[in-house]
């Protein structure tokens, strides 16, 4: 890997490190909806429970990429410092553990195209916590307090 290489890589797992408050935020809104649930299930409306109930679920996605956003953001991390030494070592180790199917894909992916990769998945986070807080809010909105 060339020093623009190993750059990008330690500017991805930044990226990363701070995209993390927005997994926090979807992490927060499915605790409280799953909370709240939980102690009102049976005397809240129909609307407010689905709302809630919608928030838990989408928590179940947001949770999926999160994960797999805090393994990109440790593996570009380890690129970047040097730690794994290239990106067909890193190939043949998510191979052995599973995580990658070498059989299906014998060439190593280019470094461009595991960035544009991690992208999208950023943005498919983003939009799911999104349509949480959204959710979110139509419960809250719908909620009689009286």
């Amino acid at each position: 890997m060339t020093d623009n290489d190993r750059a990008t890589c330690a500017a991805l797992a930044g990226l990363l490190r701070a995209f993390m408050v927005l997994a926090i935020w979807g992490f927060a809104l499915t605790c409280i909806a799953a909370l709240v649930l939980a102690l009102t299930l049976r005397s809240l409306p129909t609307t407010p429970a689905m709302g809630f109930g919608a928030v838990v679920i989408l928590g179940v996605l947001e949770r999926y990429f999160a994960f797999r956003l805090r393994l990109d953001q440790t593996l570009f991390g380890d690129l970047a410092r040097g730690t794994i030494a290239s990106l067909d070592a890193l190939d043949r180790a998510l191979d052995r553990l599973g995580l990658r199917n070498a059989a299906s894909s014998p060439s190593t992916r280019p470094l461009d195209d595991r960035v544009q990769g991690t992208r999208q998945l950023m943005q498919r986070h983003a939009i799911v916590v999104a349509c949480q807080s959204a959710m979110f809010l139509l419960a809250l909105m719908t909620q009689d307090f009286s």
